[in-house]
């Protein structure tokens, strides 16, 4: 048995591609958050984690429906123009409330809580199919940001 840990940039690929595929089994109109995600891929306190991870999406990743647990739509700077994050999940059938968040005991969908273990394995599993580049700002912040829980100790 080797004590050799997986490297940075390997654990960050397949982090981004179980959390991804997480994403895309996130029903259309609705929503869910870091933190749910975070905890669906094994790292409870991770949701920082997760932004970064986010933050690298790529086309067909419907990354809109990734908000913060207050329901505000913590990552629309990604999405080149204020207020297009709002505009997408909006045409999604989404509405938010006046203090511009999003409800999430109507439209959160948390995969530890709405799928079965068996679906989520699943999803996780098939992750393993597709492969994502990690950029060097992503691999440093999981190798040295203090909130990485991937950093060394």
């Amino acid at each position: 048995m080797s004590n050799e840990t997986p490297n940075i940039p390997d654990q960050a690929e397949t982090l981004m591609a179980r959390v991804f595929a997480l994403v895309q089994a996130c029903p259309v109109g609705r929503v869910t958050t870091y933190g749910w995600l975070a905890k669906a891929v094994g790292y409870p306190r991770g949701a920082r984690m997760i932004g970064w991870i986010m933050s690298e999406a790529s086309q067909g990743v419907p990354a809109q429906r990734v908000i913060n647990s207050k329901g505000e739509l913590s990552g629309s700077r990604a999405f080149g123009q204020l207020g297009r994050m709002r505009e997408l999940l909006e045409a999604e059938g989404i509405t938010f409330s006046d203090e511009e968040r999003v409800d999430l005991k109507r439209y959160g969908w948390d995969p530890g809580r709405d799928l079965s273990e068996e679906e989520l394995n699943a999803i996780l599993d098939k992750a393993s199919d597709v492969h994502y580049k990690a950029s060097a700002r992503l691999v440093g912040l999981l190798q040295h940001d203090p909130a990485s829980p991937l950093r060394p100790s």
